[in-house]
């Protein structure tokens, strides 16, 4: 589809990171933008930020785990603007697990798949028949991540789950928009191919109360920097992609209709390689072997 000016955009996770540099790129392409994010203070900063840039800006605050929430996001936006062209499922959190899989707390599955997988199933039945009944070009685009959406890391095993359930859902849901002829698209984007510096490695400071952890943590959550420092201290290369660098491939992804909105990337493509090679060779995954810990 092509983008242009009077349409409107939806953002899940809009009031940071990747979510905000979509709202900003989309709003310099002309389109009016709905930011919808859970932290109240920083949506109304983000909000502010873009209708000081001139944006024609409507701002809710939603946990996208609640469906009744994404249900009246839907209805706002219908309301305010009439139209909704563009939805980016893309809100999503760290789980805060430690430890081996089998020591995680039923709570962190509850709360990443509430938010990772729920939050976009909740954005698609609540969007998505009204994009088609509309008859007029859409796209969805939904968020996941090379984590579990190419190959598991294993330290980070609930997030990858959750993520390579983002890519069965588009991959479906992109199936049945074709099979009813649809003039709405479907796309699954992998931010990168480097590290990002959003708000993901700081998800504890909005985990609901419904879903706190159950025990005290063995080890202090770390921020970006102490993850990025001790990566370096380890010998690790850190190399980090722009956020705008991920709103410029969704905005070409959109317009070339690409449903794997997945950057060029060498270390990426010897993943999709050794995972596909050991399926095709019913063979053991070696390419885990890098990531297994002692």
């Amino acid at each position: 589809m092509d983008l242009e000016a009077g349409q409107v955009a939806v953002v899940t996770g809009a009031a940071s990171g990747i979510g905000l540099a979509l709202a900003r790129r989309f709003a310099a392409e002309g389109l009016r933008v709905v930011l919808a994010d859970v932290e109240a203070a920083a949506l109304d900063e983000a909000a502010a930020e873009l209708r000081d840039r001139g944006a024609d800006v409507h701002a809710r605050v939603v946990d996208v785990g609640v469906r009744e929430q994404v249900v009246e996001l839907a209805e706002s936006a219908y309301e305010t603007y009439g139209a909704v062209h563009v939805l980016c499922n893309n809100a999503g959190v760290g789980s805060g697990a430690e430890g081996r899989m089998w020591e995680h707390e039923p709570n962190d599955w509850r709360w990443a798949f509430a938010v990772n997988v729920w939050g976009v199933f909740h954005g698609v039945q609540a969007f998505v028949p009204r994009m088609i009944a509309s008859g007029a070009p859409g796209h969805v685009v939904n968020t996941s991540s090379g984590d579990g959406g190419i190959a598991p890391l294993p330290t980070a095993s609930v997030y990858a789950v959750t993520k390579a359930a983002v890519v069965t859902l588009t991959e479906s849901l992109y199936a049945h928009l074709r099979a009813e002829h649809a003039r709405v698209s479907a796309s699954v984007l992998f931010p990168g191919p480097h590290m990002l510096r959003t708000g993901l490695w700081e998800s504890h400071r909005n985990r609901p109360g419904r879903y706190a952890k159950e025990r005290p943590r063995r080890t202090p959550y770390r921020s970006l920097d102490q993850w990025e420092t001790a990566m370096r201290a380890a010998g690790r290369d850190v190399r980090f992609t722009p956020v705008e660098d991920v709103a410029g491939l969704v905005v070409t992804g959109i317009r070339e209709d690409r449903f794997w909105m997945l950057p060029p990337s060498e270390h990426s493509d010897a993943q999709i390689r050794a995972r596909a090679r050991s399926m095709l060779d019913r063979a053991n995954p070696s390419y885990l072997e890098n990531f297994i810990l002692d």
